[in-house]
């Protein structure tokens, strides 16, 4: 069952496509997850790899980067998961509908297990990843629209609190 949840935000599609793949930052305005990291010693997302991730109910997933297409498309596919969801990928696009102001759109598939019961099972599943992919986009929008969140860091920012000087270092 595919579903899918958008939300315009006052920020330009590659600003939001590169906090929302920055996995250091992820927890700052994600309500969904505990912990997100990317897993093998990857520094970045890129094509094959891997993202593990863990909500707050403690269910834990490992998918691999199937798309990678900066600031249009990030897509993952599920590669370790609970034992109740049988498959799962999901793309989040990024489209600029006004100077500054993008469509963010997070599409995901999924099936649920056991396959005898999926057609049951799957639709439950569904309303409540449609439930939660609401409240992250409602996030996503209030955190980057309320001016919260700091702007994404090209360098690394050294602050001498004795002057009161930030010096940056590349």
């Amino acid at each position: 069952m595919t579903f899918e949840q958008s939300v315009e935000v006052s920020a330009s599609p590659a600003d939001l496509f590169a906090l929302t793949q920055d996995y250091g930052r992820r927890l700052e305005w994600d309500p969904f997850l505990r912990s997100a990291e990317l897993v093998g010693g990857a520094a970045a997302p890129a094509v094959g790899v891997r993202a593990y991730c863990v909500a707050h109910s403690g269910l834990g997933m490992e998918t691999e980067y199937v798309s990678y297409t900066p600031p249009r498309v990030a897509a993952v596919r599920m590669t370790r998961g609970p034992w109740l969801i049988r498959s799962f990928a999901g793309s989040w696009r990024f489209t600029e509908v006004a100077p500054g102001r993008t469509r963010v759109g997070f599409r995901y598939g999924l099936t649920a297990r056991p396959r005898w019961l999926s057609w049951l099972l799957t639709p439950v599943l569904a309303r409540v990843f449609a439930r939660d992919t609401r409240k992250r986009l409602a996030a996503l929008k209030a955190a980057v629209e309320s001016g919260r969140l700091a702007e994404p860091r090209t360098r690394t920012e050294v602050s001498d609190a004795r002057k009161g000087e930030v010096f940056a270092r590349d």
